[in-house]
């Protein structure tokens, strides 16, 4: 009897690796001459999955992000699991700039991809569970041809593959 394989297809990131990023990123902002004598936060809320950048320019804020981004990208975590969510002026002249962190795969996400595996005609059982997708099948190669069909999808989401048996 052949044993069954099956794989996770998650959005998790490593939150650890998250705020290492961030702290690398402040610390970046601290010491760089342009950033010298102008406000300039940056503020990680894990609970409610966003990062707040504030400074006194559009311009300014923009630089941020990139360096946020950058820092995020070397410590292995996608660039697709931070997005502009909302962008404001406040007191002082200032701007804000919230930036969201999805590190779950939503309902219709999951749908499309269990979709998408199906359209393949593979030997593979796709399961939804929460915020996560399952695969099972009897043949690992067939798992790895479901990986390569998602990670060929260009979703915009961090998608890894987790717990593969």
């Amino acid at each position: 009897m052949a044993k069954e394989h099956s794989l996770d297809i998650t959005a998790q990131i490593d939150k650890q690796e998250m705020k290492n990023a961030i702290d690398q990123a402040k610390r970046e902002v601290t010491n760089r001459y342009d950033f010298k004598g102008l406000p300039a936060e940056i503020d990680y809320n894990e609970k409610a999955k966003t990062i707040i950048l504030v400074s006194s320019s559009d311009n300014k804020v923009e630089a941020m992000m990139d360096i946020v981004i950058s820092k995020i990208i070397k410590r292995g975590i996608s660039s697709k699991a931070v997005n502009e969510h909302s962008r404001e002026s406040v007191s002082g002249g200032n701007v804000k700039l919230t930036l969201a962190i999805k590190d779950v795969i939503g309902k219709e996400d999951a749908k499309k991809i269990v979709k998408e595996i199906k359209s393949k005609k593979l030997k593979v059982t796709p399961q939804i569970q929460g915020d996560e997708i399952r695969v099972k099948s009897k043949s690992i190669d067939e798992l790895q041809a479901t990986m390569r069909i998602v990670k060929e999808m260009d979703l915009d989401l961090p998608i890894s593959f987790t717990n593969m048996q």
